[in-house]
C-alpha cells in the first residue's frame, strides 16, 4: 500500500504470505496412523499378540502426523511485512519486529530449494526461504518459500543498509 504521511514522506507498507505446501503429505501420514492403530486394535480384539513394529509405527506415525500439522498450521500464520519503519515476521510461533536500524546482520545460504536468509537483530532474529520447487525427476512436485524471496531480500538489504563481507564459509554474509 502506498500513501502518504503528515509530513509529506512516500510511506509503504506491504504483506508478503509464503506458497502453501500441498496438504497430501500430512492427510496420507493421519490416514496411515489410524490404519495403524486399526490394525493393532483388531489383533488386540480378535486376542492376537500385537507386533511392536505395529506400536513403533503407530507412534512413528503420529509424531510425522503432528509435526507435518504443525508445520501447515505455522505456514498458513506466516508472513512477511516490511514498511518504512521496519520488518515484521510472524508465523504462528515467532512474532519478530525490527527496525531498519535493528537489523544488525543478513545470512544467506544457497539451496537447490530456495535460499535460506537469516535476518538478525541484537535480540531477536528469524528465518525464511525464498522461492524454491522441489522436483523430482526435472518435474516440479511442489513449490516452497515465499514467491517474493527475492524482492524482501533487496529490500532488506537496502533498507538495512547492510554491506557484504567476504568470508570463506558458504552463504552470503551482510553486516552494519
Amino acid at each position: 500500500m502506498i500513501g502518504k504521511d503528515t509530513s509529506g514522506s512516500t510511506e509503504f507498507e506491504r504483506k508478503y504470505y509464503p506458497e502453501q505446501l500441498s496438504r497430501r503429505g500430512e492427510i496420507t501420514v493421519w490416514m496411515l496412523f489410524v490404519l495403524v492403530m486399526l490394525t493393532g486394535l483388531i489383533l488386540k480384539l480378535s486376542g492376537s499378540p500385537v507386533p511392536y513394529t505395529v506400536t513403533i509405527l503407530g507412534v512413528f506415525f503420529l509424531l510425522a502426523g503432528l509435526a507435518i500439522s504443525l508445520g501447515n498450521w505455522m505456514d498458513r500464520r506466516t508472513f512477511i511485512k516490511v514498511s518504512a519503519e521496519g520488518i515484521e515476521f510472524k508465523n504462528g510461533l515467532r512474532h519478530v519486529e525490527l527496525q531498519w536500524q535493528e537489523v544488525n546482520r543478513l545470512e544467506v545460504y544457497h539451496s537447490n530449494w530456495g535460499d535460506k536468509v537469516h535476518v538478525r537483530g541484537s535480540e531477536s532474529h528469524f528465518a525464511f526461504r525464498t522461492m524454491g520447487e522441489v522436483k523430482v525427476n526435472k518435474e516440479v512436485k511442489g513449490r516452497m518459500g515465499f514467491e517474493e524471496g527475492d524482492k524482501i531480500l533487496e529490500i532488506l538489504l537496502e533498507r538495512s543498509k547492510l554491506r557484504k563481507v567476504e568470508r570463506s564459509d558458504p552463504g552470503e554474509y551482510y553486516i552494519r
